[in-house]
């Protein structure tokens, strides 16, 4: 395909000036004063569908617009579906940027900006991408739709309902996703497994006030012991979990897999010195890795209780919360969590306390195979777009809406991350690498080349 490929390379200066056309808008989800700003940007977006030919659409939601586009289709050959979003994060603190977040400026092979890396330029890689066959070859391999949404940084609200509404127009084969991270600079990664979450907030009541620890400690329970040791009840001192029944449904991990960590590029002392700290913890009989990105985990997020201004105050605090979360590996479903849950924490309430569980939500983990044909082509696809084959990684944080897409559609999802983990997403100088761009471009349009090659009811 010597035409795309020259069409790629002629056109990187075109490419750059269209991701700064996109970066100048500063669609900001959260704030309503970016209302237009946000609406702007998806339009935008339309406008680079239409040119291409694409059948392409607006939808409106009570929130902000989802843009939704498709090529023509291809008899025969499966269906891809991208996805990605063209809302940002808020900039603030303005004061901590070297540039002006909404005015993208190139420095030492970057370009900074608000929504650089997350997720406007990585999206548009595959916007660009379809760009370059439409251009050059006049046709895509397959067909390939978009579904771009404007409220993934306030919690995609709307876009779950829309995909139960809209299922037959988005039925595909694969999932596209560019909203993630290379394993390390020049070391690109196919991201084959997210955990879930459960996230919870437990609520502790005692006295009627605050009471003089004094005058009636020992006499009267006190809520902050109370939930101190209800929360050390649900993980030992090995790192695991004792919610009865946590661990049934947990997977063990393959050989090939551990295997497959522990051949990368990755040492505990460069990571606790990245962070700062001295010592690691965890699951015995884990490493680093395998802990972060496939183990199950408990965390206490945040505790409320008591005394907390300047000097001492001897209080028995008449309340005490926390807010705490598990990660779930796939498998482990939050809704029997959070019932055995709340048996285990109810069989702890001491005389003198009542007790309040508010579940906020929660969502499984996921894992495509690696003997999937789409993750073979990706790894092709990725290869020639990088100059080297991917690293197979999974990851500890949760993307619900991945898991949405698997329930609703009932496709493999594919995450494949242009970004590095010094991007600064949602801080500061946020920055996305150019060379990563033009690669991610390379790699997309080489993906739906190899995506042809797949027989979709063989996959």
């Amino acid at each position: 395909m010597s035409e795309l490929q020259t069409f790629l390379s002629e056109n990187r200066s075109k490419f750059e000036a269209d991701l700064c056309d996109l970066l100048k808008i500063p669609s900001v989800s959260t704030d309503s004063r970016y209302k237009e700003d946000v609406r702007e940007a998806a339009a935008w977006l339309h406008r680079q569908f239409g040119d291409l030919g694409f059948q392409t659409k607006i939808y409106e939601t009570a929130g902000h617009p989802i843009v939704y586009a498709e090529s023509p289709a291809v008899p025969g050959a499966p269906i891809a579906l991208v996805y990605g979003h063209y809302d940002v994060q808020p900039p603030e603190p303005l004061d901590e940027w070297k540039s002006p977040p909404f005015e993208p400026t190139i420095r030492d092979g970057n370009i900074y900006a608000r929504g650089a890396t997350d997720d406007k330029g990585q999206m548009l890689t595959h916007v660009k991408s379809v760009e370059a066959w439409m251009k050059s070859v006049g046709k895509l391999p397959i067909q390939v739709k978009f579904l771009i949404e404007g409220e993934e940084e306030i919690g995609s609200e709307h876009l779950v309902p829309f995909i139960k509404e809209h299922d037959e127009m988005l039925e595909c084969d694969v999932v596209v996703i560019s909203d993630t991270s290379q394993f390390g600079p020049g070391q690109p990664a196919i991201t084959y497994g997210l955990k879930g979450i459960a996230y919870y907030e437990l609520k502790l009541t005692g006295p009627k006030q605050d009471l003089h620890s004094g005058t009636f400690g020992g006499a009267v329970t006190n809520p902050a012991n109370t939930l101190a040791k209800m929360l050390s009840s649900l993980i030992d001192d090995k790192g695991r979990v004792q919610v009865p029944g946590f661990y049934d449904d947990v997977d063990p991990l393959t050989d090939e897999e551990r295997d497959q960590f522990a051949s990368l590029d990755f040492s505990d002392a460069d990571f606790m010195r990245s962070i700062g700290v001295t010592g690691l913890t965890g699951e015995s009989g884990y490493s680093t890795l395998e802990r972060r990105w496939t183990r199950p985990t408990f965390d206490i997020n945040g505790i409320t209780s008591g005394y907390q201004g300047e000097g001492a105050k001897t209080v028995l605090p008449a309340k005490a919360s926390a807010k705490f979360s598990f990660r779930l590996v796939p498998h482990q479903d939050p809704k029997q969590l959070s019932e055995s849950l709340k048996k285990h924490l109810e069989a702890l309430i001491p005389p003198g306390i009542k007790m309040e569980l508010i579940d906020f939500h929660g969502a499984p983990g996921f894992v495509v195979p690696l003997d999937s044909p789409y993750m073979s082509a990706a790894a092709s696809a990725i290869e020639k777009g990088f100059g080297r084959p991917p690293v197979f990684i999974r990851e500890g944080g949760s993307i619900p809406i991945v898991t949405n897409f698997v329930e609703q559609l009932g496709v493999d999802v594919l995450l494949l991350g242009w970004g590095l983990n010094d991007d600064n997403t949602h801080s500061p100088n946020e920055k996305f690498c150019l060379a990563d761009f033009h690669r991610g471009i390379k790699a997309s349009a080489a993906l739906w080349q190899t995506l042809s090659k797949i027989t979709p009811n063989q996959a």
